[in-house]
């Protein structure tokens, strides 16, 4: 049974569509695009993060992250005033 650590906290990050480069596959948006308290890049740990864009939760496939960058395949095909919302639960 995993080890539940006693302190959970989030860290949301907010950008568009529109700070996104790339096409197809290769859409990403860089962690420097967000705005955000928490500094200019993600969390290097985290136990989960939620992607949500206009407002709705994608599945868990959706995209992949790393400390510098979002990668939402087909992301170009969304309007660029399309918000963008990363929240990542850090324990």
């Amino acid at each position: 049974m995993p080890i539940i650590k006693p302190f959970m906290t989030s860290l949301r990050f907010t950008s568009t569509m529109g700070a996104g480069t790339g096409t197809g596959a290769t859409f990403a948006i860089a962690a420097t695009e967000f705005s955000t308290d928490a500094g200019t890049a993600f969390p290097s740990t985290f136990a989960f993060y939620n992607l949500y864009i206009n407002g709705v939760l994608q599945p868990g496939n959706t995209s992949t992250i790393s400390t510098t960058t979002i990668t939402i395949p087909d992301g170009d095909a969304e309007n660029a005033g399309t918000p963008v919302l990363v929240e990542f639960v850090v324990n």
